[in-house]
């Protein structure tokens, strides 16, 4: 018997092959079984096939949850349990910490900055914001348990971001782009490590001069110089490591090797498979950046990336794999 079945709807599977009509059964929270329907074909339907739920998807697509893998629920994730209005739009996996913005860690009084820093790069209401957060944390650790305790509609996960641990570990120096000395590279490194090892997807920053709080002053970490990046890419990695994940390297057009080095902390991963995140549009960036690191790379992440000379946005995250996934092979076959 199943726990649920979902009858008579066109499934588009994700894998790229054509839709079809078929019948879904679910127990124990799997799907155990997906019966293709033709002419006639019954399906799952009918007193043989029993289930404790039955949904009737005639006329509607069936398919895998959506992941949005650039949001900025940081906030509203410790007060609405929905995440609308993704969670209204088939998505079921968000991920936030993008554009090196977050709210955790944080110092004590130091609340508001983070508010406003938000809402000047997202253009989030910062009312909101200070309405709604229920600020039960400082460190990113203590962020993850304060939201693993909520019941949540989707699945959350987030990246530790620049601008956090700037401000936390180095306070006005940190806000005002000030650059970082050794000791300060070495907490923001530690609190980058502690993060992933915690559950962090990995670290984001930001890059773009167009990311700008609400005082003007840009996203701490704009102007980051080499020696800070690769210790915070070092720490990443380290952390990574611990838990058993690859890394994800970002590749931007035009981006040189020093680019990559730093989204992989300067580490050798020389013979792993290291997917990397690319733009769709440019699959021989994939290709230049194998040859550029004599690495191969299996996978792409579909996101966008711009040409420095263009003012869209570029920020770098840097991830574990097995996350929102596509295959390298297909770039060249979609493109």
């Amino acid at each position: 018997m199943y726990d649920l079945k979902i009858t008579g709807g066109t499934v588009v599977d994700g894998t790229g092959a054509d839709r079809y009509r078929a019948d879904i059964g679910v127990k124990d929270g799997r799907i155990v079984e997906v019966r293709r329907r033709s002419g006639g074909d019954a399906g799952l339907e009918g007193s043989e096939n029993p289930a404790a739920q039955t949904l009737d998807a005639t006329g509607r697509i069936v398919a895998p949850g959506f992941v949005d893998i650039h949001t900025h629920y940081d906030g509203q994730v410790s007060w609405d349990p929905l995440l609308e209005p993704s969670s209204l739009h088939g998505v079921t996996t968000v991920v936030g910490g993008n554009c090196g913005v977050g709210f955790a860690p944080v110092s004590p009084g130091r609340e508001q900055w983070l508010i406003e820093l938000m809402e000047g790069v997202e253009d989030i209401p910062g009312s909101a914001l200070a309405e709604g957060i229920t600020w039960e944390w400082e460190s990113f650790p203590e962020y993850l348990d304060a939201i693993e305790k909520r019941p949540l509609a989707v699945d959350f996960g987030t990246q530790i971001a620049h601008g956090a641990v700037r401000g936390y570990a180095m306070g006005d120096r940190g806000a005002r782009n000030e650059e970082a000395t050794e000791h300060d590279i070495a907490v923001m490194a530690r609190i980058v490590r502690e993060a992933v090892e915690a559950g962090a997807l990995g670290f984001s920053t930001s890059r773009t001069e167009g990311h700008r709080a609400v005082d003007g002053e840009a996203v701490p970490g704009t102007y980051a110089v080499e020696q800070e990046l690769f210790g915070l890419g070092r720490a990443m990695a380290l952390g990574l490591a611990r838990e058993g994940h690859n890394v994800v390297a970002v590749g931007h057009i035009d981006a040189d090797v020093a680019e990559v080095k730093v989204a992989t902390g300067g580490a050798n991963f020389a013979g792993q498979v290291l997917p990397l995140v690319a733009d769709l549009r440019q699959p021989a960036e994939c290709d230049r950046v194998v040859a550029m690191t004599r690495t191969p790379i299996s996978d792409a992440i579909l996101m966008a990336a711009w040409p420095r000379a263009d003012p869209a946005p570029r920020t770098t995250s840097v991830w574990p794999g097995e996350i929102a996934r596509f295959p390298h092979s297909a770039l060249h076959a979609v493109a």
